[in-house]
C-alpha cells in the first residue's frame, strides 16, 4: 500500500517527462554506465527479469532505448538514444522535486532511518530470491529418486 502511493506521488510529479517512476529508474542505471545489460540491470534495479523485459521492450519501441551489439551474441545490451538523453534530462529535476516533496514532509532524520530500514529490507529480499533461484536450481538438477519409507 505505502509502495503503491509512494510510486504514484512520483508518477504524478515525472508525468510531464513522459516517464514513469520505474522507466526513470531504468533509464537513470542505463546512463550511469553508458550501456547495460539485463542482468546489469536486474542487479541494479531488484527487478524482477519479466517486468523488466516488458519496460525494456515499451522503452525500446518507443524509441527511447536502443539494442546494442555485444561480443557475447546471447547477451542483449541496451543504451539511450537521443530521445531517451532528453526525456532523462527533463525527468531529473521533477524527480528531485519529487523528492523534496517527501523529505520536506517526512523530514531528513525520519528519512534517513526510512531509508537505512528499506535497504535492510531490500537486502532480505534480494538475498531470499537469490537463494531461492539456487535451490530451485538444484531441484531441477537433482536426479528423479523414487519415493522410500
Amino acid at each position: 500500500m505505502v509502495s503503491r502511493a509512494v510510486t504514484q506521488l512520483y508518477d504524478d510529479i515525472l508525468r510531464p517527462s513522459g516517464l514513469r517512476v520505474t522507466q526513470f529508474s531504468i533509464l537513470a542505471a542505463i546512463a550511469r554506465s553508458g550501456e547495460a545489460n539485463l542482468r546489469q540491470l536486474e542487479a541494479a534495479l531488484a527487478i524482477d527479469q519479466t517486468t523488466l523485459t516488458r519496460s525494456l521492450s515499451l522503452l525500446q519501441r518507443e524509441r527511447v532505448i536502443e539494442r546494442v551489439p555485444h561480443p557475447d551474441g546471447r547477451i542483449k545490451a541496451v543504451r539511450l538514444t537521443r530521445k531517451g538523453r532528453r526525456m532523462l534530462d527533463v525527468a531529473r529535476p521533477l524527480w528531485a522535486q519529487a523528492q523534496n516533496k517527501v523529505l520536506r514532509e517526512l523530514g531528513t532524520t525520519a528519512w534517513h532511518d526510512a531509508e537505512r530500514r528499506l535497504a535492510r529490507l531490500l537486502h532480505v529480499a534480494v538475498e531470499k530470491r537469490r537463494l531461492g533461484r539456487g535451490a530451485m536450481r538444484s531441484v531441477r538438477r537433482s536426479p528423479r529418486r523414487p519415493f522410500r519409507n
